[in-house]
């Protein structure tokens, strides 16, 4: 759909890393944090998403310590994560190296005992049953807000203003962006576009609530996440997921942008690690977040690797041993997304091509140009332990170089190739 909010150009080439600052570090803090900025900046990172770092509310808690997602008010940091000069100075020194810094918002609801259901009580949705606040879904330690209130939107619009105007955020990730009205969102972008341009990133697929793009930049890729978890733990055929792949191509054709990841703080706590989801297939993917169209997603950890399940509302940091097994991996990737004009997101010009192939039921090859610049990604998507295979399409010629075995081959004159259970290959021209 017609876009009416510029998106700022630097989001078509970036990747966001998830930062859950609790699980980060034994200290789980913002300064404990900021050691690592180098790291994380050499490894390709461009956008730093933090977790909510607001006050979090203690009345009818879960766990020890709560959820990052009920917060008890919209200004401030909780003292957990440190204090509001701790935040400055973050956003201050990763602008300073390059980064781009976005926040978890969540508007969807607030914890019980938020300062507002003591002063603005009426701006929350009640439960005729109880005549209390109203619970949200399956999640008791949270309450519903009333969209429809103006005076409750003011308010929030203000609060989001706040952030950009006392750290200079660049943007924001929206928690559960669909159960909230659209008319909010509406509202609150222009307001908040007078400030200066930011990155919006919904937590919604777009194939399930198209109307919510008119707002925000770029959604999620739900469908796609499940499709691949049951494809590879059914062994579906490879018709499931490019069936699925082109709804998504019918999207972007219209300048959409997904973000396609592996693991979050959602699926890492609650359906398990990628290694739990997907096997042998993990990389695999991680290869096609990083090249197919729109913007690749790195969580905490997963360049260690990562291999736990990270507790919610209890301490459970990450075991750093200081040896960073997939770094280079993810480093390759994310400086190709960054740095290579065919890759650039929302760019209908740069849409993936499908390749024919001589084992197209069990190989995704896509291709993706910009000009001159092009790029071959081949996907095997099986555990045959070495497939033989030929690209049959002639719409690939030339010489590419291959980015993780720096190998050339000339497609031209050599179609044939051999490929590992669950490989992947990244041609760059």
């Amino acid at each position: 759909m017609p876009k009416p909010f510029p998106i700022p150009d630097w989001v078509r080439h970036t990747n966001v890393y998830e930062v859950n600052l609790r699980q980060y570090s034994q200290e789980g803090t913002i300064q404990a944090f900021m050691p690592a900025l180098p790291r994380l900046r050499a490894m390709g990172v461009e956008t730093l998403w933090f977790m909510p770092i607001t006050p979090i509310a203690r009345q009818h808690m879960k766990g020890t310590m709560g959820s990052y997602y009920a917060c008890a008010s919209y200004k401030g940091v909780d003292p957990e994560f440190g204090t509001k000069a701790d935040f400055r100075e973050l956003v201050k020194t990763a602008h300073e190296m390059g980064f781009k810094v976005i926040i978890d918002w969540v508007a969807n609801h607030t914890g019980w005992g938020h300062e507002w259901t003591i002063q603005h009580p009426d701006w929350y949705e009640k439960d005729p049953a109880t005549g209390d606040f109203k619970r949200a879904s399956g999640m008791d330690d949270i309450i519903e807000l009333d969209f429809y209130n103006a005076d409750m939107r003011a308010a929030m619009i203000e609060a989001m203003q706040w952030w950009v105007m006392e750290f200079d955020i660049d943007g924001f990730r929206c928690d559960l962006a669909a159960w909230v009205e659209y008319f909010f969102w509406q509202e609150a972008r222009p307001a908040l576009e007078k400030i200066k341009p930011l990155f919006w990133l919904g937590e919604f697929d777009e194939l399930e609530n198209p109307e919510y793009m008119g707002v925000f930049d770029a959604c999620y890729s739900w469908k796609w996440m499940h499709r691949t978890r049951e494809f590879y733990q059914h062994r579906y055929p490879l018709f499931e997921l490019e069936s699925l792949l082109e709804r998504y191509q019918q999207v972007n054709r219209g300048s959409s942008m997904q973000i396609w990841f592996t693991s979050n703080h959602d699926e890492n706590s609650w359906n398990g690690t990628e290694f739990e989801k997907y096997g042998d297939m993990a990389r695999g993917l991680a290869v096609f977040s990083a090249t197919w169209s729109g913007i690749p997603l790195v969580y905490t950890g997963q360049e260690a690797p990562n291999h736990k399940r990270l507790a919610f509302f209890d301490k459970d940091p990450v075991e750093w041993t200081g040896q960073y097994y997939l770094e280079k991996f993810y480093k390759e990737l994310l400086q190709l997304h960054s740095q290579h004009p065919a890759l650039r997101a929302g760019d209908p010009d740069t849409l993936p091509i499908r390749l024919h192939t001589s084992a197209d039921d069990k190989l995704y090859a896509f291709l993706r140009k910009k000009g001159e610049s092009e790029v071959l990604v081949i996907l095997h998507f099986s555990d045959e332990y070495e497939l033989s295979f030929s690209i049959l399409d002639t719409r690939l010629e030339g010489t590419f170089t291959e980015l993780f075995s720096s190998q050339s081959k000339n497609w031209s004159e050599e179609r044939e190739g051999r490929i590992m259970g669950w490989g992947y290959y990244v041609y760059l021209k």
